[in-house]
């Protein structure tokens, strides 16, 4: 294990592994190239090992050249290509094979490869040591390839975690948490949020309700809580990308823990699936999503009763209530077919006392972290 600044580590491809994965590539570079004197080009900073070793193995005349790009930031990349150092040497015509530590978006590729065009290359081939078959999207062909390996964010050996790590001699990935996180749904009077606050502490979980955030931001005037308010008293439905970058805040102030319990959101096929992405970046995802599942006539029975001491208004109202039911089961038919199509779907009998309803939610949940 080891720990690059925030970060920690955890061993993932042994040296001896990294070793014979070059030594394969540059038996076929050898045979494919040994006698076109071809240049070489190593993308900086992280294929500097990786050239090295190339070279040192090549048996025939080559030449050597860098350029240096950068798109990654922290542990993301930011999609934004910038060319720090070009090419300092005529390759006209020439056949050249540009020698990449690691291609998973294929972003740095795409402005490589319209350099190389510009600059007449006769022939051009890519050889990587690492592939990240599951990221990449781009239509150039990557021939000769060390290893493909999970979309994992790694260091050592010439990659870094914001400028350290290039130095080991192995690759490490990031430390997973393991993390369990659920998205909660119920029909108005499930019980949903007894539920929710008992499995918290029962697991150790961070309850995150889309109401309470609202509520918070609003009320500390922060600039989301600003904008979303901007929209409210417009009588306008707050865009998803407020509603989102406040969700992911209270993610972030909570990095670390055993997982989350998302109340209230998502409510669209949308908003899913940004929450999926977001998630992906954090290397983790929505496990489940459990449905408390009661009849109507049950639901409005109890809504009915708790109106005698809730003071709501819409606990009052037969009407409002199944109204308010008839809403609920109208989002909830395109999540629920959103996650089953990802087998994450768990419909839960919500009718019951309030520890045989927690047992069964508790079954779902104990599965889930076995897994």
């Amino acid at each position: 294990m080891v720990k690059l600044h925030d970060l920690e580590f955890e061993p993932f491809i042994s040296e001896e592994e990294i070793e014979n994965a070059i030594d394969g590539l540059a038996k076929q570079l050898n045979e494919e190239f040994g006698n076109q004197n071809p240049v070489f080009i190593g993308v900086l900073n992280g294929a500097f090992m990786f050239a090295s070793e190339i070279i040192k193995r090549f048996n025939g005349d080559c030449e050597i050249s860098f350029v240096k790009m950068a798109s990654y930031k922290g542990t993301e990349s930011t999609g934004d290509i910038k060319n720090l150092v070009g090419l300092n040497q005529d390759i006209e015509g020439r056949t050249v094979i540009l020698l990449e530590d690691i291609v998973d978006t294929g972003n740095t590729l795409e402005e490589i490869d319209k350099m190389l065009l510009s600059a007449k290359v006769k022939r051009y081939e890519v050889a990587t040591l690492f592939f990240k078959p599951q990221a990449y999207k781009k239509s150039i062909a990557v021939n000769y390839r060390g290893m493909d390996i999970e979309n994992k964010f790694i260091v050592g050996y010439g990659l870094d975690y914001d400028g350290l790590g290039r130095n080991l001699r192995q690759v490490y990935k990031r430390k997973e948490q393991k993390m369990t996180n659920l998205v909660l749904f119920g029909p108005p009077g499930a019980g949903k949020g007894t539920q929710a606050d008992i499995l918290k502490e029962k697991y150790n979980l961070v309850h995150i309700s889309t109401g309470d955030i609202f509520r918070y931001n609003i009320k500390n005037q922060t600039e989301l809580g600003i904008s979303a308010k901007s929209f409210i008293d417009k009588g306008q439905l707050v865009p998803d990308e407020v509603t989102i970058n406040m969700l992911n805040a209270e993610v972030e102030k909570n990095e670390g823990c055993n997982g989350f319990i998302f109340d209230g959101f998502p409510r669209t096929e949308a908003q899913a699936e940004a929450l999926q992405v977001y998630l992906n970046s954090k290397s983790t995802e929505v496990h489940a999503m459990i449905a408390l599942e009661v009849d109507d006539e049950i639901l409005v029975q109890r809504l009915l009763e708790r109106g005698k001491t809730s003071g709501r208004v819409d606990d009052a109202d037969e009407a409002v209530i199944r109204n308010r039911i008839k809403v609920y089961y109208a989002e909830t038919a395109i999540l629920k077919n959103f996650y089953k199509k990802q087998d994450k779907f768990y419909g839960v009998d919500g009718v019951g006392t309030i520890q045989e309803i927690t047992d069964r939610l508790s079954a779902v949940i104990d599965e889930l972290m076995e897994k």
